[in-house]
């Protein structure tokens, strides 16, 4: 990792401008460090680099060169949402934190599709240990369904879904574009994880227009705006009480539709830019 730090800061250091406003967006921190003397901003996604690291050793590293020196360094520092903001608070005491919301992608629009209440596609986006796929395949057992599931599959989970006797397909490395058209396909999305960043696949499906039954838990809660089916996502009867209660209750499900589609405006690529656009005023003012 030390290496990495070196390699990042050099070619930061050699690419810098020192005229404009250096923006660092991804999980390269570090590089605010060949950043100083500049005009940055440093957008923080999450702080799962910080949570899952079980060493003592790698998290100081990474509280320090991820963390610590780079907010020390920023100008302004962007959380993509309130937990974020609130998870640095309780490591770091700074007053440089602006919460601005990712933007979603202008490729998703509203498809309206008849609901197919006899046997519903549900769309499950993710594979990861976060995406709570097992207790998903376990609550729709049972459930007349087809599950689509985009991301690769393991053993285990392909085991579980034979047991379960749950009619899947599965796809993986999927275009931006062929991922659109899933959205559109489906009837349901599904994204009841046990940990997110953010949770654009809610915005996603909202914007679409497609029902979304999803985890209530921090920042879901924040970006979905109750306009989702809620579910505990270390319940299994939680979830598979969701997936029926959208699938027979009409009015319920059109309700949740209609609250998404108005949910998803706040997200919108030039609502976010404009907040951008406000922040480099206000740092080029400075």
């Amino acid at each position: 990792m030390p290496h990495d730090v070196i390699v990042n800061n050099i070619y930061a250091y050699k690419k810098k401008d020192k005229q404009a406003i250096n923006h660092v967006t991804g999980h390269i921190h570090d590089v605010l460090i060949a950043l100083r003397n500049t005009k940055t901003v440093l957008t923080i996604h999450d702080l799962v680099f910080l949570d899952n690291v079980k060493n003592p050793i790698k998290r100081f590293y990474k509280w320090l060169f991820w963390l610590y020196i780079p907010i020390k360094i920023a100008d302004e520092v962007v959380c993509i949402s309130y937990q974020t903001k609130e998870g640095i608070l309780k490591k770091i005491r700074t007053d440089k934190l602006t919460v601005i919301y990712n933007a979603i992608d202008p490729i998703f629009q509203h498809h309206q599709k008849p609901f197919n209440k006899s046997k519903p596609i549900v769309l499950h986006i993710g594979t990861g240990w976060n995406k709570n796929l097992d207790r998903t395949i376990m609550a729709l057992e049972g459930v007349p369904c087809h599950l689509r599931i985009i991301g690769k599959l393991n053993d285990h989970q392909r085991k579980l879904l034979n047991n379960n006797k749950i009619d899947f397909s599965n796809q993986c490395n999927l275009t931006d574009e062929n991922i659109k058209e899933e959205y559109i396909k489906c009837d349901i999305v599904n994204f009841p994880s046990e940990y997110e960043g953010f949770g654009m696949p809610v915005i996603e499906g909202h914007k679409t227009g497609r029902v979304v039954i999803t985890s209530k838990i921090q920042p879901i809660i924040e970006v979905s705006a109750n306009a989702v089916a809620y579910v505990d996502p270390f319940n299994i009867e939680s979830i598979k009480s969701a997936y029926l209660k959208v699938v027979e209750d009409t009015d319920y499900r059109n309700s949740l539709i209609d609250l998404g589609l108005e949910n998803a405006k706040r997200f919108s690529v030039e609502t976010i830019a404009k907040q951008y656009l406000d922040l480099y005023k206000k740092l080029s003012e400075k």
